[in-house]
């Protein structure tokens, strides 16, 4: 049993491709000591580059067609306008599938400003004085017992009778908007009089407005926009109540922010921090945008959906029609860029590691051994009187 163990080893240490030396026939050398200090400097520098390559994220990228359907853009906003009031901004938006949303006052935020940009008054938008209680009465006279308010809509009824009531003046404008008409002269209509409206735009004349808050939209392309004054639409035409005492368009703003979902890593957003100061000429300022859908997965999994953005600029003067007002234009691109962070796998780690140590060893021993026996043929040629 012995003997066939015995013969088994025997074949083992024949298979051995690392045969050892004994320590009797090592030769140490100055220069292979040289060349070991230099290899393992190399070696410890290559080992922690690698190391660090792989603690470090790496962040894929991939570009994927865009089959998503029926979801919904979210637009975050911060805007500051110097010299437009902000009892006549108002902010719309509609898209290409003919949904309108005008006057927009939900998630909207607004703060008057002085003119050295210090907040006056913030407060969610609907900034004016409360409806009243006691309209102009449609028939005037007095009131019976039981008769109920009814104020006048200073003929922009819907319908050609004395059922329609307008209790307030924004009431009156909403009347006056779906009839596609402007208010040009709000100091006829007793409501807003009676609310002090006009007097509180008037007081709030030579202040500037910061709009903030967030819109939630088709994902489709469209628009939305700041108009000085209520805006509507009447035969896709844009038009503009704009109101009697206001004197000037100057549209000149600032974007604090503007960006297309939430933030991830890396992300910049072109419009954060621009800025436009209106000259002579009056009218509308336009940023076209191309949207580019955007999937962002962190190294922990975690998805986030978002955008990325690309814009343009430009300038179109009253004297061609142009409605005063800042108009975003977006087109949503069909192509969406994914970034996924993930770390280089283990097994490639592993594998650069023995590539290092082997490659090394093996062009060290290359070296040495040239130094070596390079040494020892010149020594012996010296000693026979050949060299040189």
């Amino acid at each position: 049993m012995a003997t066939t163990m015995d013969k088994i080893f025997l074949r083992l240490r024949n298979l051995d491709a690392y045969p050892k030396i004994n320590e009797d026939f090592y030769s140490r050398t100055l220069s292979g000591g040289v060349i070991t200090i230099v290899s393992a400097a190399v070696m410890l520098f290559l080992l922690f580059s690698e190391l660090s390559l792989y603690l470090y994220t790496v962040t894929e990228t991939k570009l994927l067609v865009d089959t998503s359907r029926g979801e919904t853009l979210h637009i975050n906003f911060d805007v500051t306008f110097p010299a437009v009031r902000c009892s006549i901004l108002s902010l719309d938006a509609m898209d290409i599938s003919g949904e309108q949303h005008l006057d927009i006052r939900h998630n909207i935020v607004k703060k008057r400003i002085d003119a050295s940009g210090n907040v006056i008054e913030s407060r969610p938008d609907g900034i004016g004085a409360p409806k009243i209680e006691r309209p102009l009465q449609r028939h005037g006279g007095r009131l019976e017992h039981n008769e109920q308010y009814c104020g006048s809509c200073f003929g922009a009824e819907e319908l050609q009778s004395d059922d329609q009531c307008c209790n307030s003046c924004e009431e009156v404008r909403e009347a006056y908007k779906k009839k596609g008409w402007a208010l040009s002269n709000m100091d006829l209509i007793d409501q807003c009089k009676r609310e002090g409206f006009i007097q509180r735009v008037k007081d709030e004349d030579g202040e500037g407005c910061n709009i903030h808050g967030s819109l939630e939209v088709n994902k489709v392309a469209g628009n939305f926009h700041f108009a000085t004054g209520k805006s509507f639409h009447q035969a896709t035409i844009f038009l503009a109540d704009l109101l009697a005492f206001q004197d000037n368009h100057n549209i000149s703003h600032r974007i604090n922010k503007l960006s297309f979902g939430d933030n991830f890593p890396g992300l910049v957003n072109p419009l954060d921090g621009a800025e436009w100061v209106q000259g002579t000429s009056h009218g509308m300022y336009q940023y076209f945008i191309k949207v580019v859908p955007t999937i962002y997965t962190d190294i922990r999994g975690r998805v986030i959906y978002s955008n990325q953005y690309s814009v343009t600029e430009h300038f179109k003067s009253s004297e061609f029609g142009a409605v005063p007002g800042v108009f975003f234009f977006y087109d949503i691109n069909p192509i969406k860029v994914s970034f996924k962070e993930e770390h280089v796998p283990f097994l490639h780690f592993l594998t650069n590691l023995c590539a290092i140590i082997g490659g090394i060893f093996t062009v060290a021993g290359i070296v040495d051994s040239s130094i070596y026996y390079g040494q020892r043929t010149i020594k012996k040629k010296m000693e026979i009187g050949k060299f040189g």
